[in-house]
């Protein structure tokens, strides 16, 4: 887990206090990361706008822009080509060749029942 350090006005922060105090949330990390999930949950052009940025300076690969995203690695693909990025194509390292794995054992094909079908027939 990331760890960050920063600054915000002593209101907000006797704010975050007294929700800890009143149990509304286990400590202050535990608030922020509340605070910040909400916010990327209802910024959905904000979080495409980090993900973009993030794949476009190569911190991230496509699947890692998916996820952060919320979207499929094929839409991801067009909101790239729309903010003019160039994809990059090709396993960058093992990770990179596990994630595709895992993405296509998750695949689904429709026509493997008829194809069962038509095999038992025979």
């Amino acid at each position: 887990m990331a760890r960050i350090t920063g600054s915000y006005p002593d209101d907000l922060d006797l704010l975050i206090e007294g929700a800890v105090e009143a149990g509304v949330f286990s400590g202050k990390s535990d608030a922020l990361r509340e605070f910040v999930r909400e916010y990327f949950e209802d910024h959905e052009s904000e979080r495409i706008a980090a993900a973009v940025a993030l794949y476009e300076r190569e911190r991230i690969t496509l699947g890692d822009a998916a996820r952060l995203a919320d979207v499929d690695r094929w839409t991801m693909r067009d909101i790239l080509r729309e903010h003019g990025v160039e994809l990059r194509l090709g396993l960058v390292d093992e990770d990179d060749a596990a994630d595709e794995v895992e993405a296509a054992s998750e695949l689904e094909f429709g026509d493997e029942d008829s194809s069962d079908e038509e095999s038992r027939a025979k």
